[in-house]
C-alpha cells in the first residue's frame, strides 16, 4: 500500500471513463461482479501491454497526460535515433565503428540507459497502479502483479546489463587503445608489427617469441603477414640509433637474435629515455630487416590469448601435425592429433607455441593458421554476445600502441580481410638462412609478395622464380599427402585459408 500510496502521489489518479460511464449506464447501474472483474483484468492487461510497447501510452490515456507525454517524445526520439542507427550501419560501416567506439557517446549511453530503465520500470508499476489491481478478483490480481514484476524485472535486468557492457567496453578500450598518437598509412598500407610471447615469474616482462608484421591495404584489408623467425642473426639497426651505435656490425654474439633485442633495450633502458624502450628498439630492427614502415604494435601475451579463445567458444582449426600438449619447461601431458578440431584455449596456445616435437618452423607455420582461424569466426555477432568476457581477456591479453582513435578502422578492415584471401610471406630455409641472412633479398621477396597482393606487376621475376622453386607458394604446389601433414607449408603461401 505504501508503493501504491508513493506512486499515486507521483502520477495522479485519473480515469476520464468515470464520467461517460455514469452518464451512459446510470449511477445506480451495476455490472455483474464476475464481468466487472474481467473488465478490469483486460484494462490492466492493456495498460501494461501499452507500457511495454509504447512507454507512456498508458499515462496518456488513463493517468497524468503530462508525463505521458514527455515520455512518448522520448520514446519516439529513441526510434528515431535506432533509424538513424540503421542507416549509418547499412551505409557506412566505419561511421558505425566510429560511435561504438567514442568515449563520450559511451558514457552519455550507459546513463541514459541506466536511467531509462528506472523510468520504464516507474511506468509499469504505475501502469500497474492505474489497472485498479485492488477492484480485480484475486487470482486475476495475482496474475497482473506477477506478469508486472516479471516484466520489470526483465525489462531493467536487460537495460542494466546493456549499461554494464557499455562500461566494460569502455573500460577496456581506455585501458588497452589509450594511445592518442596517430600514424597514416604508407604507401596505402598499414604495417602492424604483431609480438607474441610469455610472461612469467622467470621473465621481466613479456619476451616476444613470435613476431609477425601485418601489412593491411587501407582500402580493401588485402592482408600479407610477413612471419620473422625469432632466431634470426646479425640485425641490422637505423643508422644513428642507440643500437646501431652499440652493434654497428648489426645484433651480433652469442645468444643475440631478433627476440633479444627487446631484452637487451630493456636491460639498458638508461640508454634510451622511453617508456618502451624493448619494443621501440624490436620495431627499428624490424623496420631495417623488412624494408617497411611500421605504424604501430600490438604485443599478444600468450596466456590471455587463451583466455580470449576460451571467451568466444573455441576455435576450429584443421590440425596438420601431432603437437605436444607441454613439454617446454614441463612434462608432456597430452598431443592434439591430426584432423579438423575445435580447440580450447589451452590446446590453441600449445598448438601456436609447441615445438617439442617440431621445430621454430612448423610452429610459425602453425600460429599463422591458428591467427587465420581467428580471423574467419570472430564474427560481430559472436564478439557482441561475449564482450564482457572478450574485454576481461583482452586487457591481460593486448598492449599496443594502437590509438582509441584509429580503432574503428582496424574494426572496419578486420571485418574486410575475413572476405580476402592471405598471403604469407615467412624468413625460413631454405629461403633465408637465419644464421646468415640476405636481407636485401628479404626485402625484395616482401615488396614482391605485396605486389602480387595488390595486383601489381613484381618487380623481381627472377627472385620470386628461386623462390618458387625452393618453397611452394600454396598447399596445391605440393601433393596432397605431404601438405596435409606439414605445418610448414603456411609459411609461404598466396591463400593462407587454402593452405591451412
Amino acid at each position: 500500500m505504501r508503493i501504491l500510496r508513493a506512486t499515486s502521489a507521483f502520477f495522479p489518479r485519473e480515469d476520464p471513463l468515470s464520467d461517460v460511464r455514469s452518464s451512459v449506464l446510470g449511477g445506480s447501474y451495476a455490472l455483474p461482479a464476475d464481468s466487472s472483474a474481467r473488465i478490469q483484468f483486460r484494462r490492466a492487461l492493456a495498460l501494461t501491454a501499452m507500457t511495454l510497447v509504447m512507454p507512456g501510452s498508458a499515462q496518456l490515456v488513463m493517468g497524468n497526460r503530462r508525463i505521458g507525454r514527455i515520455c512518448l517524445r522520448i520514446w519516439l526520439g529513441v526510434i528515431v535515433a535506432a533509424v538513424v542507427m540503421l542507416f549509418v550501419t547499412m551505409t557506412s560501416r566505419s561511421g558505425v565503428f566510429a560511435l561504438a567506439t567514442n568515449p563520450t557517446l559511451l558514457t552519455l549511453g550507459r546513463w541514459l540507459l541506466i536511467v531509462g530503465a528506472i523510468a520504464w520500470v516507474a511506468l509499469l508499476v504505475d501502469a500497474w497502479r492505474l489497472g485498479r489491481p485492488l477492484e480485480m478478483g484475486r487470482r486475476h490480481r495475482l496474475w497482473m502483479t506477477g506478469l508486472n514484476s516479471a516484466l520489470c524485472f526483465v525489462t531493467a535486468g536487460a537495460m542494466f546489463f546493456a549499461a554494464h557492457m557499455v562500461s566494460t567496453s569502455q573500460s577496456f578500450i581506455g585501458t588497452v587503445f589509450a594511445s592518442s598518437t596517430t600514424s597514416a598509412p604508407e604507401e596505402g598500407r598499414y604495417n602492424v608489427l604483431l609480438l607474441g610471447g610469455d610472461s612469467g615469474p622467470d621473465r621481466s616482462g613479456v619476451r616476444p617469441d613470435s613476431l609477425t608484421v601485418a601489412s593491411i591495404d587501407k582500402d580493401t584489408g588485402r592482408t600479407v603477414l610477413v612471419g620473422l623467425p625469432r632466431n634470426l642473426e646479425d640485425v641490422p639497426f637505423k643508422p644513428g640509433s642507440v643500437m646501431d651505435k652499440a652493434f654497428p656490425d648489426g645484433f651480433t654474439g652469442e645468444g643475440n637474435y631478433l627476440n633479444a633485442v627487446d631484452t637487451w633495450a630493456n636491460d639498458h633502458a638508461d640508454l634510451f629515455g622511453e617508456k618502451e624502450p624493448g619494443i621501440g628498439a624490436t620495431m627499428d630492427a624490424v623496420e631495417q630487416i623488412t624494408g617497411l614502415k611500421l605504424n604501430y604494435y600490438a604485443m599478444v601475451n600468450m596466456k590471455g590469448f587463451s583466455k580470449l579463445i576460451d571467451a568466444v567458444g573455441g576455435v576450429t582449426v584443421n590440425v596438420r601435425q601431432r603437437t605436444a600438449i607441454g613439454g617446454i619447461g614441463s612434462p608432456i601431458r597430452g598431443y592434439i592429433e591430426p584432423g579438423k578440431k575445435k580447440l580450447t584455449g589451452d590446446q590453441a596456445l600449445w598448438y601456436s607455441r609447441s615445438r617439442v616435437l617440431n621445430n621454430d618452423f612448423s610452429r610459425m607455420g602453425r600460429q599463422k593458421c591458428v591467427m587465420n582461424a581467428m580471423l574467419q569466426e570472430l564474427s560481430p555477432q559472436k564478439v557482441l554476445l561475449n564482450v564482457g568476457k572478450i574485454a576481461e581477456s583482452g586487457k591481460e591479453l593486448l598492449s599496443t600502441d594502437i590509438p582509441q582513435a584509429d580503432l574503428d578502422v582496424f574494426m572496419d578492415l578486420a571485418l574486410k580481410a575475413k572476405s580476402q584471401k592471405v598471403s604469407t610471406v615467412s624468413l625460413v630455409p631454405p629461403v633465408i638462412y637465419t644464421g646468415n641472412p640476405d636481407y636485401a633479398k628479404v626485402r625484395r621477396l616482401i615488396a614482391s609478395a605485396i605486389d602480387k597482393a595488390e595486383g601489381r606487376k613484381p618487380e623481381h621475376k627472377a627472385h620470386l622464380q628461386t623462390a618458387a622453386l625452393a618453397v611452394p607458394t600454396d598447399a596445391a604446389a605440393v601433393a596432397p599427402k605431404e601438405a596435409a601433414k606439414d605445418p610448414t607449408k603456411a609459411n609461404q603461401s598466396t591463400d593462407l585459408g587454402a593452405s591451412c
